[in-house]
């Protein structure tokens, strides 16, 4: 047998250590970077092998002493550039057509064609107020602009009409560099001097809306008085008629208010077969509802409670109506308290934003609609929905009967236009062209819907189309905005028996007939908003363009490009 044997190395205390150290270090006792046992140190000190940056300079190359520039605006020309060896500009043989406008034509289409050109491209006319050798401040120029357009805005005007307002303004007193910028709750204008010259901008936040139209006229008048050659407007002049016009009270208190909204719906209820017991009890509702509405809004309620509780009493009256038999008509009834409800001042603004290309603006009006909508819906959904569980008879049938009785439904319409008129705090003398333009509307509408049977969407859209038209010809004579002519026309024609149709029958458990009589309804608002705005713009081709390159402006915004 053979015998093992082991050489065990004595215990020294030498360089090595003592038997602990010599136990086998794990992977994590030392750095992957380390050198492995038997390799040389690298020589150097400990700031020489700490990690450089990729993009430091390697050793022996030297960087070139480059001096500290001072701090330069952006808008200054960089220090490399040479005007002499600067790229060569192109210039056509005919050379470039100069840009003229028309002093003839509204300062409305004037500012609009100036606002679709780039700065560079714009003529740089001389100011219009003329105060002496001195300037107006650019702050309070700007400042005014602001208050201005805050103004109009908050009365309902569309989103190209403020902007020419603001742009005319800024013009009028010598800032032709400049460029507002309007959106659904903010206001927004640029100046800057010259294209070396630091931007100033401001910026104004609309929080209160309110209709009235007297005070949205007398804005007009003094953006006006402004922009006229023949008549000079101080700063400070232009300021104490601001403070008078939003110190003006409304032109009628609130129990004429009240009259009127009763009044609407009286005569929306005849325009549907009532007669004048009818009307009688269809503006005792909604005068009732507008009481509540004003009693919320006192109490700081938002806006979709006040529609939804307004939208009740309407409908609770006409399911009474019902549940008593008086032989009334209670479908006439809660249709008429709606026409005092649907919000066509907004809808018209949304799509008229639309169609100018301020899509943000009319999505946050079109979404303000809605809810409007749903609100009104809300409300007249719970009382007829406790009208069926109590056995109301309430026929959806009854509401597409057509009746055809033109003097007495010419003269409802007149009614309903003035009642319309007086709710939207309108200046007396216009109350009588909008009883004749909603006249007039309800004739075309009646002429193709009823007597021949055609289409109530395309009836709708050719009598809202007139009403644009003639409105915007009556503002283009009186040089004001064209919505104190043109709102209060298309109330005859607000889809209110389409609304209560689509809610009776959600309440009634027929789901498919419901939204699709909503939809019907979204329509016909629609083609009221359409046809308006296309009115509007075939008025203004019987006054001469403000010069040749706004057709070609405006096709190419139009395109998006």
């Amino acid at each position: 047998m053979g015998v093992r044997t082991s050489t065990v190395a004595p215990e020294t205390d030498g360089p090595t250590g003592g038997p602990e150290d010599r136990k086998p270090q794990s992977d994590e006792a030392h750095s992957a970077f380390t050198p492995p046992p038997g390799v040389e140190q690298p020589s150097g000190t400990e700031e020489d092998q700490q990690t450089t940056s990729e993009f430091a300079l390697p050793e022996g190359l030297a960087a070139e002493p480059s001096p500290a520039e001072p701090e330069r605006s952006a808008f200054a020309p960089p220090s490399t550039y040479s005007a002499k060896e600067s790229p060569p500009a192109f210039t056509p043989a005919q050379g470039f057509p100069a840009i003229r406008l028309s002093k003839d034509a509204p300062w409305q289409d004037r500012m609009r064609t100036m606002l679709r050109m780039p700065v560079s491209e714009r003529p740089v006319p001389e100011p219009v107020q003329r105060h002496g050798e001195a300037a107006p401040a650019v702050p309070r120029v700007l400042d005014l602009t602001l208050r201005i357009g805050e103004l109009l805005l908050a009365g309902g005007e569309g989103a190209e009409d403020v902007e020419a307002a603001m742009f005319a303004i800024c013009r009028s007193y010598g800032l032709d560099r400049c460029e507002p910028t309007v959106t659904f709750t903010l206001l927004g204008v640029t100046y800057q001097p010259s294209l070396v010259d630091d931007p100033v901008t401001v910026s104004r936040t609309v929080r209160r809306r309110g209709t009235d139209y007297t005070r949205l006229s007398a804005v007009y008048a003094l953006v006006a008085d402004i922009n006229a050659e023949d008549y000079d407007v101080s700063l400070e002049e232009a300021y104490r008629r601001l403070a008078e016009i939003r110190r003006n009270r409304h032109p009628y208190p609130g129990w004429v208010l009240t009259v009127a909204a009763g009044g609407l719906a009286g005569a929306a209820s005849m325009l549907l077969g009532g007669d004048m017991a009818v009307f009688l009890v269809a503006a005792a509702g909604a005068m009732l509802g507008d009481r509540l509405a004003w009693f919320c809004a006192g109490r700081g309620l938002p806006e979709f409670y006040q529609f939804a509780v307004a939208a009740v009493p309407p409908a609770g009256i006409g399911v009474l109506v019902s549940l008593l038999h008086a032989g009334l008509q209670p479908n006439a009834v809660i249709t008429g308290g709606l026409f005092a409800l649907i919000p066509g001042r907004a809808l018209v603004a949304a799509v008229q934003d639309g169609l100018t290309g301020f899509y943000i603006t009319a999505s946050a009006r079109l979404l303000e609609v809605a809810y409007f909508f749903v609100a009104i819906v809300v409300g007249v959904l719970s009382v007829l929905y406790g009208g069926v569980q109590l056995g109301a008879k309430l026929n959806p049938e009854g509401v597409l009967s057509a009746v055809e009785r033109p003097v007495l439904q010419i003269l409802a319409a007149v009614l309903l236009s003035v009642t319309f008129a007086v709710l939207l705090q309108q200046e007396r003398s216009t109350v009588l062209f909008v009883a004749l333009n909603g006249g007039a509307a309800w004739v075309i509408y009646a002429s193709i819907a009823v007597t021949a049977g055609g289409s109530t969407v395309m009836a709708t859209a050719v009598a809202a189309g007139l009403v644009g038209l003639f409105g915007q010809l009556m503002a283009r004579y009186e040089h004001t905005s064209s919505l104190p002519y043109v709102t209060a026309a298309i109330g005859p024609l607000l889809p209110g028996s389409a609304t209560y149709l689509g809610v009776l029958n959600i309440a009634q458990n027929n789901m498919d007939a419901g939204f699709t009589s909503l939809a019907r309804a979204a329509a016909l608002a629609l083609a009221i908003a359409i046809g308006v705005n296309l009115g509007g713009e075939m008025a203004r081709l019987f006054i001469r363009a403000p010069g040749s390159a706004a057709l070609r402006r405006a096709a190419k915004r139009t395109r998006g490009f």
